[in-house]
């Protein structure tokens, strides 16, 4: 696919969203993923070692709850919720993503991963809010 002029970082939210890592184009051959996940932090080197990555992250469409976008002057910070269907049930995920982009690719990715929330985590995590938010108004 050609994507000449098209933004990397577009390209890359389109991907996730669509469930179509493995036909995104957006990355430099010299791509580093510098991932943050709960309990963990990893490094993988080049485009194939983060496509096999992130098609385990982003393998259903799915759709933005939250999206913010902070321009940087080499890149982009993106913060977004995203939520999707895994065999018919609901997740979640909130990530925050440290873009850096040359020559019109991505060439460093630093991502924060709060993890993968089912239905059943955020029905817990919203009751808890709920009674914290409670317990503030009291108080």
């Amino acid at each position: 696919m050609d994507h000449v002029g098209a933004n990397p970082i577009d390209m890359f939210l389109e991907a996730v969203v669509a469930g179509s890592i493995e036909s995104c184009d957006a990355w430099a051959a010299d791509v580093v993923l510098d991932a943050t996940v709960p309990d963990w932090r990893f490094r993988k080197d080049g485009v194939p070692a983060l496509k096999e990555e992130y098609a385990h992250w982003f393998a259903d469409p799915g759709s933005f709850e939250e999206l913010r976008r902070i321009p940087l002057p080499d890149g982009e910070v993106v913060e977004y919720l995203l939520t999707w269907l895994e065999g018919g049930v609901p997740h979640a995920a909130h990530h925050v993503h440290v873009l850096d982009v040359r020559d019109g690719r991505i060439t460093r990715d630093m991502v924060m991963c709060g993890g993968r929330w089912p239905a059943a985590l955020l029905a817990e995590m919203q009751a808890a809010q709920q009674e914290d938010d409670a317990r503030v108004r009291i108080a």
